[in-house]
This record gives structure tokens, sequence and C-alpha cells, in this order.
């Protein structure tokens, strides 16, 4: 069983072994954006009606000020009140644009890799998981295998990202590329029917934007997860191979 077997989509605990990720993981929906309006004030930023297949990297290029991380920020669900936006946004037959941020199933992936320093790299690990099991209501028994599960997963994750044994450690002891693939499994293993690219691989040296380009988006196709992706750096749009939206200077 793989870090991403171990739970279902929607967070139940999985013993068997009998599925592969492909098969438990992948959506199978598309995530529809429809007739999204991003204003600020009285002026507009961006406009923009399009459907992402499920395991496509759709990338949204376009320089500073044009919106590209506020229209993430609406989809979301964290709109600053500066700005205003509207239009549906579809996924999995529902309109998440009507549900609050916690729920929405989308995951998020920034610039910094927003390790909680109070936190080893496996409570990190920990914190994104699905808890569906009530510490008040659950039996021992019950908490005691969801704990194991848990753990069971942390450790295949970290094993399958190269950093085997190190889920008791610091996460500021861990390197620019070591937390940058610590956030990628931390946001995976939060079970994301989506997910949102905050320009995740500006702050990475040369090689590391290489490496992490292919395990982010090897992991996104792989999972059957539809991607919105913003950047300005033409080399992610290529790597991603996916269509590409260009915004234009900001008016």
């Amino acid at each position: 069983m793989t870090s991403l077997d171990a739970f279902s989509p929607g967070g139940t605990p999985q013993t068997s072994t009998e599925h592969s990720a492909g098969d438990d993981l992948a959506t199978g929906h598309s995530l529809i954006l429809e007739n999204i309006r991003i204003d600020q004030g009285s002026r507009p930023l961006l406009s923009l009606n399009t459907r992402i297949a499920p395991g496509e990297v759709l990338t949204l290029m376009g320089p500073s000020g044009v919106g590209k991380s506020t229209l993430l920020a609406y989809l979301a669900g964290f709109l600053a009140p500066a700005f205003s936006g509207q239009g549906r946004v579809l996924l999995n037959d529902r309109d998440l644009s009507r549900l609050p941020a916690e729920t929405r199933q989308l995951g998020l992936l920034f610039q910094d890799p927003l390790l909680f320093p109070h936190l080893s790299v496996g409570g990190n690990l920990a914190f994104g998981m699905p808890r569906n099991v009530s510490r008040k209501k659950a039996l021992k028994g019950e908490r005691k295998a969801t704990r194991q599960v848990r753990g069971e997963a942390i450790e295949a994750a970290l094993e399958e990202i190269g950093l085997a044994g190190f889920a008791d450690r610091d996460p500021t002891t861990l390197s620019g590329g070591q937390r940058a693939r610590v956030a990628l499994m931390r946001v995976l293993l939060s079970r994301p029917c989506a997910m949102l690219l905050d320009e995740p691989f500006s702050k990475l040296d040369a090689s590391l934007r290489h490496e992490m380009r292919s395990l982010v988006f090897t992991r996104v196709q792989r999972l059957g997860l539809p991607t919105l992706m913003v950047t300005h750096d033409e080399a992610d749009a290529k790597a991603a191979g996916g269509p590409v939206i260009e915004l234009g200077a900001q008016y």
C-alpha cells in the first residue's frame, strides 16, 4: 500500500492492499470555471471561462498585477476584501463558490513551503491528513487503528519522496528542495479533488525547479487531479504540457 492509498478520497482509512493509487484517487471530474470575473473595486482584472480535465494542468500566464494569484484566492475561498469575484466553480457536481474554504477540497501549493516550524516533518504531514474519527465517539481500538494507518501513510509518503526516516526531523533543518517535497506530500495527503499551484517553483534554483516540476506534474496526472497553475515562467508551462492561457498587461 502506497502513501496515497492509505485514505480514500472521502478520508476513510483503508487497510486493503488490493487497490492501486490510480484506481482509488483519480477523481474523474473536471474543474469547470464558469463566467468567472474578478474586479478590484470598479476596475475589472480578469474574466475566464474554461474546463480543466482530470489530470490536466492548465497554465495561466501573465505579468504581475493581472490577477493570477487573486483568481486562485477566489477559487479557494479566501478572496481579500479589496477584490470582488463572481462566477461558478464546479467540481464533482458541486458549486464550490457556495462552500466555505475548508470544505472545497482544493489542494494549494505556494511559492513558499509554509511548513509549521513547531511541528516535526511527520507532524506537518499528519496535519494535512483527513480526520474523520471523532475523539469523543470513536472506540479506543478504532483510534489506535487510525493512528497506525496514518503513521504508515506518513512513512510511505516520506519514502516516496526520498526522505525515509525524516518523520521526527525539525523542518527548519531541511534543504529547500526537501521542504518543497514535504509541502507537496502534505497537500496530496489531504486528499484534494483538484490542485491550485501559485508559482510553486519560482523560489527554487534551476536544478530543483526541474526536479519539482517532474514530481508535481507526474503526481497530479497520475492521480487524475484537474490542476490550475499560475506562473510567469514559460518553462513551467512547457513542463506542465497542458493548455496555456496568456493574460495581457494590466490596464
